[in-house]
C-alpha cells in the first residue's frame, strides 16, 4: 500500500481479537515510532509497552473504563521527560508513524486521551516527575468500521491569510 492509501484506510479500532503480536512485528512497529522526528532530534520521550493481560485489565479502569484497552494486544503509554520541549507533539508524531505502519500491516490502533495519568503512572511504575501525554491501543481488529465523514478542505484550510478559504 502507498502511504495515501494507508492514511485513508486507518480507523480507530475499539474491538480487538484476543491475540498476541509476534515479537518481530511489535519491534518493527516500535522502530517506526523511533524513526519519527522530534524537537531538536532530542527524542526526550519513551514508551511503556504493556502486553500483560492483568496489567491491561488494571489500565481499563485508569483509562476511562474503556474495555477495549483490556482486549488489545499491546497498550502503549507515551512518557515525556521532565522539561522536554513539545512533548505532546513529539509523541504524537511517533505514535502516528506507528499507527500508519500498523494499518499497513492490517493491525488497528486507537488514540486514548481519556486516562488518569497518576493512576497509570502508579500501575506501571512511571516516575512521578514524568508526563504521560497520550496512550494508544494496538492489536488485531475485531471490527471494520466505516470511514467517518471529514470536513472539506475549505472547512479546514485558508490561503495565505485567515478567511480566504481553500
Amino acid at each position: 500500500m502507498d502511504v495515501r492509501t494507508v492514511i485513508s484506510a486507518r480507523r480507530s479500532i475499539r474491538r480487538y481479537e484476543k491475540k498476541p503480536l509476534p515479537a518481530e512485528l511489535l519491534e518493527e512497529l516500535l522502530e517506526s515510532a523511533r524513526q519519527a522526528p522530534s524537537a531538536s532530534n532530542a527524542q526526550r520521550w519513551s514508551m511503556v509497552v504493556v502486553t500483560d493481560d492483568e496489567k491491561k485489565q488494571r489500565l481499563v479502569k485508569a483509562s476511562g473504563g474503556q474495555k477495549f484497552v483490556g482486549q488489545c494486544s499491546a497498550y502503549l503509554v507515551a512518557v515525556a521527560e521532565p522539561g522536554a520541549p513539545y512533548p505532546a507533539v513529539d509523541v504524537a508524531i511517533a505514535l502516528d508513524h506507528l499507527s500508519l505502519v500498523a494499518a499497513e500491516k492490517g493491525l488497528g490502533t486507537c488514540w486514548i486521551g481519556d486516562f488518569e495519568p497518576e493512576e497509570v503512572k502508579e500501575i506501571l511504575g512511571v516516575p512521578k516527575d514524568r508526563d504521560i501525554p497520550i496512550c494508544m491501543t494496538l492489536g488485531y481488529p475485531a471490527q471494520n468500521p466505516q470511514a467517518r465523514k471529514r470536513k472539506p478542505l475549505s472547512g479546514l484550510f485558508h490561503r495565505e491569510v485567515w478567511g480566504r478559504l481553500w
